[in-house]
């Protein structure tokens, strides 16, 4: 059995996934002519704004997975 780790390691981790994940998801949507902050809600927002949520929210889910994963020890 794995211990759970504490609230405040948990939080911050999430917090660190979700703004490197939202950086990486801004990155990719500049390489591929995205604006977040175009005037408006064109394609060009809305795109931006779709691959920063999906970058955090993938960043997240993947550090929570990461953080729960099974003890390889080999130990009861």
């Amino acid at each position: 059995m794995t211990p759970k780790p504490s609230p405040l390691l948990e939080g911050l981790s999430d917090a660190l996934a979700f703004v490197v994940g939202g950086m990486a998801g801004f990155g990719v949507g500049r390489l591929l002519g995205l604006d977040i902050f175009a005037p408006g809600y064109g394609v060009d927002a809305m795109g931006g704004i779709v691959l920063v949520g999906l970058g955090a929210g993938l960043a997240r889910r993947v550090m929570r997975g990461w953080r729960t994963r099974p003890d390889d020890s080999g130990q009861p």
